[in-house]
């Protein structure tokens, strides 16, 4: 007899609201291995049948997600963490930052009548179950051959990760002075705490990848002497030029890049200043532009920083803002105001060089536009005035230009990134890359499934089973 449809995920607990947003702990506390194993028998371990897709189809780096979820529901909690280290070496991190409700809950059985199987936080919990208890790391034959690896993001640790599991010796650049990427400069401490990444980072260390920091390649070392050096060279450097949107005003005092604002308050402890000797100034209202991911991250920030009142500013309405649907109940929940199709204009300032106030103007949607979402369109004679005490700009990132650059022969597309091909080779021999600084700015699974593409085709060169293509097509030009 065929158990009972549990319809509804097994709720995640969670600080309260009122209480989190004094402090920059985590919010979601995550599952007891009681509620595990339930949530794990909602799983109604589907076979594909021809022509339609299944939760493993929805994930960028191809976990075998109904393999791991009947390890949990059988209790074997040390072979869920196995099956999902075969494809994914960051299971801490991708159990709280994937956008899985778009990709491997998306496709998910289940989730077609009720809501899917909650396949995010059961590999949160089967990787903290590991982390808990120690990892178990077996190092493979060495093959003698040697790749550097430039960047320590979620791409440049996945390429890592992979290769030093084939046996290469593994050397990652960082130009920080912590290892992360945007795992530690860009993602806010309660959304994904710097021991969560500084774990999965010692594993990838313990399998034998050493990494050097303060290394600006570029700069401190060049990508010809990385090739003098190595038999192969990642690029996994990220987008983390700034955007702005080029308003009068735009460089007042108290206006802050969403990537100097975050890599203040995340990577450098500002909100614990002075034990931390990096300061930030929050005003009474901040006002934050943009909605996506970044954007809750910044306003929610200003919350625990001081801020009387946060504003989130965009200017299209609110079905067609970008974040995910558990950021924004998260920074509802916690007091963040949202003020929809408005647009700032100009910002204007004090004596002093501060900003004070914010020029906006009223829109209204119009026809779609190449994203598909409604295209804003001012409102003649709406202009209206807004106080605000700092305001910071999170309309996106650019890939990072200095390796680019500073590259003879790397090309690149108008966009800034570098052009690769389907296995994420460069123009360069030997040279591969992935993540932002090849697809633009995306999500922290999406660059991981492209360093696993990336170490797949340098694992094949190196062993001899592929060449260099002599007509090198790239496939984002």
């Amino acid at each position: 007899m065929m158990a009972k449809i549990v319809p509804k995920k097994h709720p995640m607990p969670e600080q309260d609201p009122n209480e989190r947003i004094k402090n920059f702990n985590e919010v979601p506390l995550g599952y007891d291995e009681r509620t595990a194993i339930e949530e794990a028998k909602r799983c109604l371990e589907c076979k594909p049948k021809e022509g339609q897709k299944i939760c493993v189809d929805g994930c960028p780096v191809g976990v075998d997600i109904p393999r791991f979820i009947r390890c949990i529901k059988e209790g074997k909690f040390d072979e869920a963490i196995k099956v999902i280290k075969e494809k994914n070496s960051l299971p801490a991190i991708c159990g709280r930052v994937c956008p899985y409700e778009n990709q491997c809950e998306g496709f998910c059985t289940l989730g077609k009548k009720f809501e899917p199987v909650a396949i995010g936080r059961l590999e949160r919990f089967v990787a903290d179950y590991e982390r808990e208890r120690g990892y178990v790391v077996k190092k493979p034959e060495p093959k003698g051959k040697k790749v550097a690896v430039v960047g320590s993001g979620p791409a440049g640790l996945t390429v890592a990760a992979d290769l030093a599991k084939l046996g290469y010796g593994v050397t990652i650049f960082e130009a920080l002075h912590a290892p992360g990427g945007v795992l530690v400069y860009g993602i806010p401490e309660f959304r994904l705490p710097k021991r969560i990444v500084q774990a999965e980072v010692d594993y990838v260390k313990a399998l034998g990848v050493e990494i050097k920091t303060d290394v600006v390649v570029g700069k401190t070392v060049t990508m010809e002497e990385l090739l003098e050096e190595f038999d192969a060279v990642f690029v996994g450097t990220g987008a983390g030029l700034p955007k702005f949107m080029g308003v009068p005003g735009e460089n007042l005092n108290g206006i802050y890049s969403a990537n100097e604002f975050l890599t203040r308050i995340n990577l450098m402890k500002a909100y614990e200043f002075p034990e931390y000797h990096t300061p930030i100034w929050v005003g009474k209202r901040v006002a934050t532009i943009g909605a996506g991911n970044v954007s809750m991250d910044c306003a929610r920030n200003a919350l625990r920083l001081g801020a009387e009142e946060s504003i989130i500013v965009y200017r299209r309405s609110e079905a067609e803002m970008p974040a995910r649907k558990e950021e924004i109940e998260h920074a509802k929940e916690e007091g963040v105001k949202f003020m929809f199709l408005t647009l700032p204009k100009r910002y204007l300032g004090d004596e002093h060089g501060w900003v004070k106030k914010m020029e906006c103007i009223r829109m209204k949607l119009g026809e779609p536009d190449a994203s598909g979402r409604r295209r804003p369109v001012p409102i003649p004679g709406s202009e209206f005035e807004l106080e605000v005490d700092t305001v910071v700009v999170a309309i996106g990132q650019s890939p990072n230009p200095l390796l680019p650059r500073s590259t003879p022969g790397l090309k690149t597309t108008k966009w800034g990134t570098i052009m690769v091909d389907e296995e994420g080779r460069t123009s360069l021999e030997r040279v591969w890359a992935a993540g932002d600084i090849a697809t633009g700015e995306a999500t922290v699974i999406l660059a991981m499934g492209g360093g696993k593409k990336a170490a797949a085709s340098i694992h094949r060169y190196l062993s001899g089973e592929s060449k260099w293509p002599e007509d090198w097509k790239p496939v984002n030009a």
